[in-house]
Formats: C-alpha cells, structure tokens, sequence
C-alpha cells in the first residue's frame, strides 16, 4: 500500500507542478498588465515590495515545500486582488466607487475587502503549512491559522507605516489608504480576522463531514489537507 501511495503520488507529481505553472504563469500576465501605467507609480513600487518577495519565496522553495493546489489558488486569487489594488491605489479602485455608490457608504471599501480576502484565502495556506510542517493538530489546526493572520495583520500595519514614513512620507495616507479614518488599521486588522475565521469554520465543518468516524474517536486526529 505504501508503495502504490508513493506511486500515485509521483504520477500526480507533473500534473500539481504543471497547474502551480500555470496560476504562476496567470498571475503574473495579470500583474504585468497591472503595471503598465499605475496611478502612483511610487505607490506601486511600495505596494509590491512584499508582494515580490512572496511569490520569490514560493518559487524558490517550491522543491521543498510545496503547497497543495487548493492553496496555490487561494493565494493566487488574493495575490490578482492585491495587484488590482496596487495598480489604482487601493482608495481608488472602480469597483471601490461603485460599491459606495451602490451601498450608500462614506468611503472606497475596495481595501477592507482586500484585508477580508487576506483572512479569508491566506489562512488556509497557513493551516496546511502548520499543519503539515509544525504538526499542528486537532482544534489547533484550526485556531492557531486564525490568531497567525490577526498577529500578521498587525505586524503588516506597523511595516506598511514604517515603510511609508521612511520610503515617500509624502504618500503616507495614499499608501496606507486610510482615507481619513483613524481607525482604518483596527478595521482591518478586523476584517481579516473575520475572513480567517469564516474560511476554518468551513475547513472544520467540511473535514467534520467527510471524516465523522474520525472527528468523533478523537479530537486531536490532524486534519487532512485537500491536493
């Protein structure tokens, strides 16, 4: 059995590494695109320092670690939201206006959503990281992912200040996209810690589902990860 494990998983091996290409491949025509006459280009340097640098950690540590395609597509998705942001400032994206039209709101919500789709896609990458390097088990699994994105969703508003009063403080508020709420760091520290938790709620709710014998004899069995 172990041997025809090893087998399957060797077959599959080109197809994981083939589709990761192609989300690679995707979203980096998105982001090419993107580039191409940004509203800031300053701001957009600033906005894609940290963005740069995650996809060169993926691609170089791919052969040691690779994630599983379910989470290359999360992250791929947040990564096409955060471009989209980046190219139009994230307090003057479109879809932003249309949405506070539509709804009646004081200002552009297009960053709040963002902040909620970095809770939302990145925290079950994180799970499967924890997961399958740390060893994290039972309600761990599913409560450490979620306090992880609340604690870097702090630690990335206190880099995003210093970065910006030490790069451009010029473009502080643009880059920031605070938009004269003083409290916009705490609203979307908020807003990703929900987006956290509604994403392991259903983790939990699917893996209960598919492994009831499993969840009910012991609650310290690691959750699956989904290839």
């Amino acid at each position: 059995m172990l041997a025809a494990a090893r087998q399957q998983r060797g077959s599959l091996q080109p197809d994981h590494r083939r589709i990761a290409m192609g989300l690679l491949l995707g979203y980096g025509v998105i982001w090419v695109w993107l580039a191409i006459e940004p509203v800031s280009r300053q701001d957009w340097l600033l906005e894609n320092l940290l963005a740069v640098a995650l996809v060169a950690v993926l691609v170089l540590t791919y052969r040691r670690f690779s994630f599983s395609l379910t989470s290359y597509s999360l992250i791929a998705g947040f990564m096409v939201l955060h471009a989209i942001g980046a190219h139009y400032t994230y307090a003057e994206v479109p879809f932003g206006f249309w949405l506070k039209d539509l709804g009646g709101l004081s200002r552009n919500p297009f960053d709040r959503i963002v902040h909620f789709a970095y809770g939302l896609l990145l925290v079950y990458p994180l799970r499967e990281l924890l997961v399958r390097l740390a060893g994290v088990q039972g309600s761990w699994a599913y409560v450490m992912p979620v306090s992880s994105i609340l604690a870097q969703s702090g630690f990335f508003e206190v880099v995003e200040a210093i970065v910006a009063m030490i790069v451009s403080p010029e473009l502080g508020s643009m880059y920031l996209g605070t938009q004269g709420d003083e409290w916009d760091a705490q609203k979307d520290m908020a807003a990703a810690f929900g987006g956290a938790v509604l994403t392991m709620v259903m983790t939990a709710a699917l893996f209960a589902r598919q492994h009831p014998q499993e969840q009910r004899s012991s609650t310290r069995h690691a959750p699956s990860v989904v290839h």
